[in-house]
């Protein structure tokens, strides 16, 4: 493994944390061989500069935190960073400020929806579909924040 080719990674890793599965497409960009990923990778497994499972614990973390998005969303976007099932569960598993339909119907309360017509509970049903809640949560959280509650 060249020495340029690991600091690089590094340096990569140092600007945003990465998956296992995104430096191997990033090694794989700068032409490096198949042997020469396998032991970069290796190297920063090795070293905890890599690692999916903690990657999956803080981008859930963030991801519900920060931004509101349920678990079916976070599950979309860790699939898609080369998560693997298993820690991806684990990462939605983890404990968190609550349930997802208590999220949810935060998040309503935050965004100050109007729950009081079908119009805006229409409007609240789609806007936690595009972040990820499941329907069933979506229809909990409203029922818990509508005007009645």
């Amino acid at each position: 493994m060249s020495d340029e080719l690991l600091a690089g990674a590094l340096a990569a890793i140092g600007r945003r944390e990465r998956t296992v599965a995104e430096m191997e497409r990033w090694l794989e960009q700068r032409e490096a061989g198949p042997d020469e990923r396998a032991r970069v990778i290796a190297y920063l497994t090795e070293n905890l500069a890599l690692d999916d499972a903690r990657f999956a614990e803080a981008f859930t973390a963030d991801k519900r935190q920060l931004s509101g998005w349920g678990n079916d969303r976070i599950e979309q976007a860790l699939r898609r960073r080369g998560i693997r099932s298993d820690l991806i569960g684990s990462a939605l598993e983890q404990p968190g400020d609550g349930t997802e339909v208590d999220r949810a119907a935060r998040l309503l309360a935050e965004k100050r929806v109007e729950l009081g017509d079908d119009r805006g509970r229409s409007r609240a049903l789609g806007m936690l579909a595009r972040r990820g809640y499941s329907a069933e949560d979506a229809y909990a959280a409203i029922r818990r924040a509508g005007p009645d509650h």
